[in-house]
């Protein structure tokens, strides 16, 4: 495929031009940075319509909102590599979730080439194109872009037309059209949602607090998602992980204690004490909800047994490892016996009739 100079674009009107007829599908992909704030900061966006790719700078004004109609345009497939925190930034800067999305990395796991591939190695397998990987730590905020920059910018959208006529067919082939949406609905739909609502199933050191260290945690998390969100700060910055599960574990006796603590860190939340309090101390209206805690020792086979069963299914359905279902989904599974959310669906068709027995 011979490559297409990329046009650079800051003027709403000349995004106008091109998006005046629509295309069935188009290539997207973005460039963000989440170091210093919670949201990603959209700082590029490509842009591929037929032989034509597009930089667009979402710092320019108007940008943003001459690109969200084609983002909400339902008869406009978006082609999109690991979509999914590109869908956030798209979310936050453009107040659209583009959709209806084809997923290339969804799609080559559900056609049984690779589960969680790049798009390098994706492009070099199915394509025989070798990508430059040289730019992908680049401040992406900076202007003008370098030419490296934009070059390799306009490569993760070159390709993505040609990735979707290979995959979409074998998609087609297997019968898995209806998964493959399935699992791209899904991912949309998660882009606009709000804060998990049990966090602290997600951390190791749970498993080992009793009930009352669980529950202080989750108050913990809880808060912290809320102040990240509401002043657009990285969680680690309002609350690192270690602490919250220090204070869990083992709760100041007052407000002056919680203060030494946080005092004693160099990089702790001091000015958040008051706060840090409240949140502890405050029970939770849904408290009596909360799932059961990770998985115990005791449990061990219990969840080997399924995931030897799910090992099994996806060998028969030629599924790479991982696909059909997580070792903390079975976990949750496990533990309440409510199918996750994330297991819904087709996933439950197949796995339910061998797992039930086990659960």
């Amino acid at each position: 495929m011979p490559a297409t100079n990329p046009t650079w674009v800051t003027d709403p009107a000349v995004l106008d031009r091109h998006l005046a007829s629509r295309p069935p599908r188009v290539g997207l992909d973005t460039e963000f940075i989440r170091e210093r704030t919670f949201w990603p900061q959209l700082a590029l966006v490509q842009l591929a319509i037929g032989e034509d790719i597009l930089l667009l700078d979402p710092l320019a004004p108007g940008i943003t909102d001459a690109l969200r109609p084609l983002l909400l345009d339902a008869s406009v497939t978006k082609v999109m590599h690991s979509a999914g925190e590109d869908l956030v930034a798209f979310n936050h800067a453009c107040g659209a979730v583009p959709a209806p999305l084809f997923d290339t990395q969804v799609a080559a796991a559900l056609a049984g080439i690779a589960a969680g591939i790049g798009y390098q190695r994706l492009v070099a397998d199915l394509l025989g194109v070798e990508l430059p990987k040289g730019q992908t730590r680049s401040d992406w905020l900076r202007r003008p872009l370098s030419d490296a920059q934009l070059e390799y910018a306009a490569d993760d959208v070159r390709h993505l037309a040609a990735l979707h006529a290979e995959l979409a067919p074998r998609l087609d082939a297997l019968g898995r059209r209806g998964w493959f949406e399935e699992d791209c609905a899904r991912q949309v739909a998660a882009a606009g949602n709000g804060p998990e609502r049990w966090p602290h199933l997600s951390f190791r050191a749970a498993q080992y607090l009793d009930e009352p260290a669980r529950l202080r945690l989750l108050r913990l998390l809880r808060w912290r998602e809320h102040h990240a969100r509401e002043r657009d700060r990285p969680r680690s910055w309002v609350l690192d992980n270690e602490l919250a599960a220090e204070l869990a574990r083992h709760p100041p006796a007052d407000r002056a204690a919680l203060q030494r603590v946080l005092d004693a860190r160099p990089r702790a939340p001091r000015k958040l004490a008051a706060q840090i309090w409240s949140a502890l101390e405050t029970p939770l209206a849904d408290e009596d909800q909360v799932p059961p805690a990770p998985a115990a020792e005791a449990d061990r086979k219990a969840l080997k047994r399924l995931q030897d069963a799910v090992s099994a299914r996806s060998a028969e359905l030629g599924l790479p490892d991982g696909v059909l279902a997580s070792r903390r989904r079975l976990e949750q599974l496990l533990e309440t016996g409510e199918w996750p959310e994330a297991l819904s669906g087709w996933r439950r068709a197949e796995l339910e009739p061998a797992l039930a027995p086990l659960l």
